[in-house]
């Protein structure tokens, strides 16, 4: 995370999507769901879902879904076996009322910014705080997404086809973004980083659409459906992980 990114300063980020349908054939796709991979699945869920105004549902094995009754605000928390080990390429920026609420709930104050706080949850991952009046809070508190990327404008224009969104761009070009519509439930920052991809990200999401067309567009396909999954998982051009649902 840099300690001055565009997060939080998208025009329009405060907005919520409306409904609609983005089109999934061929190399479209729409945003699905999001997906955290955690090591202690008990204390993720309870802390992102207070955090994000989510209801927790505890399922088989160790997975939570936290959810409102709108599929696209739907985060699935995911035990996996390996911990974090660096800085997380993909971070979430949240609403709050007070930075205290997060603290409360065992996340930890990194960097105090102008505009925004950056914290680490309770297993160190990277989050960006952002204060907003209680009359302009929602119940649902995700802001946007934040990925890091090498080629930042390149990397949103090819989501930007995918979505079927226009990329905007900061005046200096260090980061990229795609504000929210039918396909896209949050605005989608990309921000310019020196170092590229080198491990699994922790956080990344699903989209409805069609493998085949996401694969002709430049998606590299890592895992394909089976073993009980009927999802394929692929890699976007800067190598972030994406499940690809039929549609339907």
């Amino acid at each position: 995370m840099t300690s001055d990114s565009g997060a939080g300063r998208v025009t329009g980020a405060d907005d919520r999507a409306t409904a609609g349908d983005p089109g999934t054939s061929g190399d479209r796709c729409a945003i699905k769901d999001l997906c955290i991979d955690v090591s202690d699945p008990s204390t993720m869920a309870a802390f992102w879902a207070a955090t994000l105004g989510l209801v927790l549902t505890e399922l088989d094995g160790g997975l939570h879904r936290l959810d409102d009754g709108v599929t696209q605000h739907t985060v699935w928390i995911n035990p996996v076996p390996e911990a974090r080990t660096v800085k997380q390429r993909v971070h979430l920026d949240v609403l709050v009322a007070d930075v205290a609420e997060l603290v409360g709930r065992g996340a930890r104050v990194v960097d105090e910014l102008p505009h925004w706080t950056v914290l680490a949850d309770p297993e160190g991952g990277e989050l960006c705080a952002f204060v907003r009046p209680p009359e302009r809070l929602t119940s649902y508190r995700l802001l946007e997404v934040v990925v890091d990327a090498v080629d930042p404008e390149a990397i949103t224009a090819w989501w930007g086809d995918r979505l079927r969104c226009t990329p905007r761009s900061s005046d200096d070009g260090s980061f990229w973004w795609l504000d929210p519509g039918p396909g896209v439930p949050v605005a989608w920052v990309f921000q310019a980083v020196p170092e590229p991809k080198s491990v699994k990200n922790r956080i990344h999401w699903d989209v409805l659409g069609e493998t085949d067309g996401l694969v002709g567009a430049g998606a590299t396909l890592m895992r394909g459906r089976g073993d009980g999954r009927h999802w394929d998982v692929l890699a976007d051009p800067e190598g972030n992980e994406f499940c690809v649902f039929p549609p339907g």
